[in-house]
């Protein structure tokens, strides 16, 4: 897909289907942060850092998870946890981690 189809696909992609709530992710983090950190930050070399990640990234791999649609590597503990998401806590989630600098 070349560079000007990429950017008006995301252009013509809603910004409200990344609405998330800080406070709300903050709050639903609490899970996350056994194996990512309090901050985003994990103290376990095999679990990614959170903290600073871009929305749509966030938003784009919690789908994957919840829809078995990536594979390998953690996905065994990440396709129960995204599975029981809903989308608002994913935005939620999302929003969170990418406010965090």
């Amino acid at each position: 897909m070349n560079i000007k189809i990429l950017g008006l696909a995301l252009m013509a992609f809603p910004l409200s289907a990344f609405a998330g709530d800080i406070e709300a992710g903050k709050t639903k983090s609490a899970t996350c942060a056994a194996c990512h950190g309090s901050n985003g930050i994990s103290n376990v070399p095999v679990y990614p850092n959170l903290q600073g990640q871009h929305e749509a990234y966030l938003v784009s791999a919690l789908n994957a998870y919840k829809a078995g649609n990536r594979q390998g590597g953690l996905s065994a503990v990440m396709v129960p946890q995204a599975t029981s998401l809903s989308d608002q806590d994913i935005e939620d989630l999302a929003a969170y981690y990418s406010s965090l600098k």
